[in-house]
């Protein structure tokens, strides 16, 4: 019996080979559920996900199409009495808002006056400040019109300078015309006459 004990403790490499081809087995069937099971899980998160995207979607267009005719049907109510109020109301209201604004401008204007001319010696400075002022004005003025004037005298040399030497060759030109015409004209004269004469004799 003792022999028996002893064989059933001991497994025979065959066996041993045997439970761990099993035991792999197992192993690689439990690994692929998982797996399966992940994969599955995944793409009905995904499915869940992309069908709350379409409905939130969905809602947000009916939403938007919902707020468009709202929109719409409000503008249609407003009718023809209510825009000739809106424009009587701004009738009103703009003239009283230019007015306001004008007697702002003015106060202000004053108030202005008022500090820079409180005082003598205020007022003193204002008037120095406007002689400088105008002072440093007709300066600038002389100035240009001293740059115009010697920029146009400079013209004006250059212009006198440049038809002196045309004039001369015009003027050449125009007695060696006449000259010429003069002879011309004595030309025709002299034959004019000579047979003049020669038709009288």
């Amino acid at each position: 019996m003792a022999e028996t004990t002893a064989n059933s403790t001991t497994a025979t490499p065959a066996q041993k080979a045997a439970t761990t081809r099993k035991t792999n087995a197992t192993k690689r069937s439990t690994a692929a559920k998982k797996g399966a099971a992940t994969r599955s899980a995944t793409r009905g998160a995904a499915a869940r996900s992309t069908a709350t995207r379409k409905t939130k979607a969905t809602v947000s267009r009916a939403e938007t199409s919902a707020a468009k005719k709202a929109a719409a049907a409000k503008a249609e109510t407003k009718s023809t009495v209510g825009r000739a109020a809106e424009y009587a109301e701004k009738a009103v209201l703009v003239p009283v808002g230019a007015t306001l604004m004008a007697r702002d401008a003015v106060i202000e204007t004053v108030e202005d006056l008022r500090a820079k001319y409180s005082t003598r010696t205020k007022a003193e400075q204002q008037l120095r400040r406007f002689e400088r002022r105008g002072s440093s004005a007709v300066k600038g003025i002389e100035r240009d019109a001293k740059k115009t004037r010697t920029r146009i005298e400079r013209e004006l040399k250059k212009v006198r300078k440049a038809p002196v030497v045309k004039n001369a060759e015009l003027v050449t030109a125009r007695v060696e015309n006449a000259v010429q015409s003069g002879r011309t004209a004595a030309t025709k004269a002299s034959t004019t006459v000579q047979e003049r004469i020669a038709s009288l004799a």
